[in-house]
């Protein structure tokens, strides 16, 4: 057999014992919070939908959310694509954001139309450059979940943030999220939003240019394949992952034998220090 044709062979296998494995490990799996404990109201709300115990929920806390909406909680939950997917139970989706708002109500968000009503009803109105500054940041800290599959990592440089006064004299902001170029991923999620004079939304909109790189298919569970070049492809994967597979080789170093126990810690010392 070719190497070529072994090397597809190789996917086909790995993806049909990512199937019988995760399918299995789901039912073990709980959910992770971030930041602090979930609200009883968000934790009443995913009861009523049988299989949200399979998400894991993040607490949001950055800054500009902070100063922007103050008294409100966001929380995302992210049900994994990789290896295998997690179907989500309706009418939940792949990554979904919550806000507990300061009258005790939650609202769940799942795209970017729902998110601009949130930003036009509760943004204290915005008259300030640093203000419009900070409300791009917000939008596109939680902007990006709706493209997030658990592996992107962004960031909001400065130095692509701008301000521009308007004639009408509102102010019109531009901002880009950066996906950070790890693992073969690449592009950024660009927004514009623009306040009127009164110092209120009048219009968001949004580019959005994103290559995802590589995802786990199983690849630990193949270092220590006796076919060289199996091994060698999933050490090669596992290391353009980089940090990013963390999490996944953690999950599959927990059901390993010690002998690929030791073989994913030497994978993982090898990313920490090439600093992948």
């Amino acid at each position: 057999m070719s190497k070529t044709a072994r090397e597809r062979l190789f996917r086909v296998i790995l993806d049909a014992i990512c199937v019988l494995t995760f399918s299995a490990l789901a039912l073990l799996s709980a959910s992770i919070v971030l930041a602090e404990a979930i609200p009883d109201l968000l934790t009443k709300k995913l009861a009523e939908y049988k299989g949200a115990e399979r998400g894991q929920i993040i607490s949001l806390k950055e800054d500009s959310l902070t100063r922007e909406f103050p008294g409100y909680s966001f929380y995302v939950l992210r049900f994994r694509k990789y290896p295998v997917a997690r179907l989500p139970p309706e009418p939940l989706k792949i990554s979904n954001l919550f806000v507990v708002k300061p009258d005790g109500s939650l609202e769940h968000i799942v795209e970017p139309e729902i998110l601009k009503k949130l930003f036009r009803i509760s943004l204290v109105p915005i008259t300030t450059q640093a203000r419009a500054k900070d409300a791009a940041k917000a939008w596109l800290q939680l902007a990006q979940e709706f493209y997030q599959d658990g592996f992107f990592h962004f960031s909001i440089p400065e130095d692509f943030i701008r301000v521009t006064p308007m004639d009408s004299g509102g102010l019109e902001v531009f901002a880009k999220a950066i996906v950070n170029q790890q693992g073969g991923n690449a592009g950024e999620i660009a927004a514009s939003l623009t306040f009127n004079p009164a110092g209120l939304l009048t219009n968001v909109s949004e580019s959005v240019q994103i290559h995802r790189g590589m995802r786990p298919i199983c690849q630990a569970t193949k270092l220590l394949d006796h076919d060289p070049v199996v091994r060698g492809m999933a050490e090669q994967d596992i290391l353009v992952m980089g940090k990013a597979a963390k999490g996944y080789l953690d999950e599959q170093r927990v059901k390993a034998s010690p002998e690929l126990q030791q073989a994913i810690d030497e994978i993982w010392q090898r990313i920490v220090a090439e600093g992948r």
